[in-house]
């Protein structure tokens, strides 16, 4: 047991958490603006159409109306906007966690369900659990990664239980299906298309895909090193799923950073320095003249400037001549 929770509880740098902070909320602004616009549409839906997840119900939530929703998406984008810079983290790293959870209920509650989100849902309710975090900080903390650790698992889950899906419901003879085919003929791009004349390739794909899943969870056991290029494969089998059949997974995209060193890119910290010196740029010396400014070799005073001279040179002033 003790040894479960320190590997639960393994400290990780707080710059980490901090870069990853960031990205999800900034990810939130940019799922209810562009991603999950259309469910600013269902504050249009009669609300008897509305037939809320076994959650809603449980609760209960209430149904949708046309002030819910565009509150809801008008208090995301004020609460996840502060929440990305780091300002009040408990506080609006809570408020996010409720208000994107009531989003994703009114989306999901008109027929559609999506699993993509499982893990960034987690993401959003662990990170209000940790305080503030500098972003470059190398300081490592145990809350940090616990909650990071928390957003893995939950990664991992969505991969492992997508396949205990499909064998579930499908058995084995999901693998020798028509899945990918009838995927590709639905919303396949011009790459697929070309797949459908090789069906035996789409069953191996079909098996590498239920192989892959299953055996997801390993990847806790290997070294870092070997973990962030099975990670790598992960993104890149979800590049390539796009590329085919234009799924994109994006909420898992963004909680699967959770795997990485982000403490390593310092975005906000490379960005100061950056201004640093364009404002040291902007303002330098010219070539001859004095601190005090005018022409070359004529030294002017200015109101609280640091006195300029030579060897043996008063205040702004001609040299002493010495006294015999």
């Amino acid at each position: 047991m003790a040894a479960v929770t320190r590997w639960l509880t393994a400290p990780v740098p707080l710059g980490r958490v901090a870069a990853f902070r960031t990205l999800v909320y900034v990810f939130v602004i940019a799922d209810v603006l562009f991603f999950t616009h259309w469910v600013r549409a269902h504050a249009a839906i009669p609300g008897e159409l509305y037939q809320p997840l076994l959650v809603g119900r449980l609760l209960p939530l209430p149904t949708p109306t046309a002030a819910l929703v565009y509150g809801v998406f008008a208090g995301l984008l004020v609460t996840a906007a502060v929440a990305a810079t780091g300002r009040w983290p408990r506080l609006t790293g809570a408020l996010v966690a409720v208000l994107y959870f009531q989003w994703m209920i009114i989306a999901m509650s008109y027929g559609k369900v999506d699993h993509d989100r499982f893990a960034f849902l987690i993401a959003l309710a662990v990170l209000p659990t940790i305080g503030r975090a500098r972003h470059g900080d190398r300081t490592r903390s145990e809350a940090t990664g616990w909650a990071l650790r928390v957003v893995q698992l939950a990664v991992i889950a969505t991969y492992f239980l997508a396949a205990w899906a499909k064998l579930r419901y499908g058995g084995l003879e999901w693998i020798t299906s028509a899945t990918l085919t009838w995927a590709i003929i639905r919303r396949g791009t011009f790459l697929a298309e070309l797949l459908l004349a090789l069906p035996w390739l789409l069953i191996l794909a079909q098996l590498g895909i239920v192989l892959f899943e299953l055996l997801s969870p390993l990847v806790f056991v290997l070294r870092e090193r070997w973990q962030l290029r099975v990670v790598g494969f992960f993104y890149s089998f979800h590049l390539v799923t796009f590329a085919m059949i234009t799924i994109s997974f994006l909420p898992h995209l963004v909680a699967m950073a959770s795997f990485l060193p982000l403490e390593r890119v310092r975005p906000v910290v490379r960005t100061r320095a950056w201004l640093r010196r364009r404002r040291g740029a902007a303002t330098p010396l010219g070539a001859g003249q004095h601190a005090g400014g005018g022409a070359a070799g004529h030294a002017v005073p200015v109101a609280g400037d640091q006195p300029v001279r030579r060897p043996g040179e008063a205040e702004h002033g001609p040299p002493r001549e010495e006294s015999a």
